[in-house]
Formats: C-alpha cells, sequence, structure tokens
C-alpha cells in the first residue's frame, strides 16, 4: 500500500511515552501512518493546519488548554475534521461534551491497542467509535439534572478549600446564596455531603482538581 492511500493520523498527547506508543502502533499497520504530533492545544491547531491528516487522536488533558477546546477550534475552521477523544479518565459530563462538541470517538487508555486501530479505522471510514463500556455509562446518567455553571463554579471553589464566605466574598453574592447552591449541587449529585459531591464531580468530569 502506498503512502497515498494509507489513514494519516495525527497523534496529541502530552506524555511522550504514549505519544511514542502510539505512534509505534500506528505505524506498525500497513493501511496507516502517523504524519504528525504535538503536545497542546496549540499544537494540535497548528499541526492540524499543516498536515491535513484524516484522523486525529487528542488527548482531552491537555498542559495550555483542553482537549475539547481544541477540538472544538479545529472544527470550527475544519468542519470534517474527524477527531478521537482520548482520557484516563470515565467521566460522562466531559464525554457528552465531547461528543456535543463533535467528537468521532471516544476511547479509553486503558482500551487494549487493537481496539485503538479498529477506532481509527471506524472513524476515517465515517462511522463512530464509542466502546460499549462508555455509551453504557453516558446512558446511566442520561436524565441527571445537570449542575449550571455558577453551581460548577461554587463547586469548583469547594473543592479548593474554600469556606463559604471565601465563596461568597470572591463571586460577589451572599453566603446564603453559597449555601442554597451547595445543596442544590448535592441534591442534583445524590451526595450527603461537601466531600462525597466533590469526589462524584471529580469522577464524573465536571470538576478537575
Amino acid at each position: 500500500m502506498n503512502d497515498e492511500t494509507k489513514i494519516r493520523v495525527l497523534s496529541i498527547d502530552d506524555h511522550p511515552l504514549v505519544r511514542e506508543g502510539l505512534a509505534a502502533l500506528i505505524n506498525y499497520q500497513v493501511d496507516m501512518q502517523v504524519v504528525g504530533q504535538g503536545s497542546t492545544g496549540h499544537e494540535a491547531i497548528q499541526r492540524f493546519r499543516e498536515c491535513q491528516p484524516d484522523v486525529v487522536l487528542m488527548d482531552v488533558r491537555l498542559p495550555d488548554m483542553s482537549g475539547i477546546d481544541a477540538m472544538v477550534t479545529i472544527r470550527s475552521e475544519f468542519p470534517e475534521a474527524r477527531i478521537i477523544m482520548v482520557t484516563s479518565s470515565e467521566g460522562d459530563v466531559e464525554m457528552q461534551r465531547a461528543l456535543s462538541g463533535g467528537a468521532r470517538g471516544y476511547m479509553l487508555k486503558s482500551m487494549p491497542p487493537n481496539d485503538v486501530i479498529e477506532a481509527i479505522r471506524k472513524v476515517h471510514a465515517g462511522k463512530k467509535a464509542i466502546p460499549a463500556e462508555i455509551a453504557a455509562r453516558l446512558a446511566n446518567h442520561m436524565s441527571d439534572e445537570a449542575l449550571t455553571a455558577r453551581e460548577i463554579e461554587i463547586l469548583q471553589h469547594v473543592a479548593e478549600g474554600n469556606r463559604n464566605r471565601d465563596i461568597a466574598d470572591r463571586l460577589f453574592i451572599s453566603e446564603g446564596t453559597v449555601k442554597v447552591h451547595i445543596q442544590h449541587i448535592m441534591e442534583k449529585l445524590g451526595a450527603s455531603d461537601r466531600t462525597q459531591a466533590i469526589t462524584i464531580a471529580v469522577r464524573r468530569g465536571i470538576i478537575h482538581l
């Protein structure tokens, strides 16, 4: 198979070991090759413009910006871009945001190598590649009431160790309003206290520590 007919892959991950591992795996296939690599969101956007790959493997967590934001930026310029988000966490909120933003696939770093290759081929063929366990996780939370932007902001402050009074001062609202927001947050997440709310929110990808 000549290079012109191979699936051209761009790999973005801030861990060199992961990047090199993926490159070796992809380049070993007769029908695909890595045409570019990067370690930040800004590099992802730049590399995409330079090599216009068929498929992008994009890490969700990058040092300068979210991989999801980088994907949205690329797709605003190249609507046909086929991007697979790659992550080590199983947060359903993050997954939902990625898929709403136009991701064609979602991969966990714990997946077997063959599944990764299969996902690239599927997305290149115009299909979606979402593992069964991820689809099930999304379905489980489909009816959950989402946190508002303000609630997420307050929960992030709580997770950073701020007291209600500090949060109220920073956001120019009353301490009572902060308490009401926290009560709503715990109800929506099914948490019994603040610590459990933080644990659930981090696991689901609503906030990051």
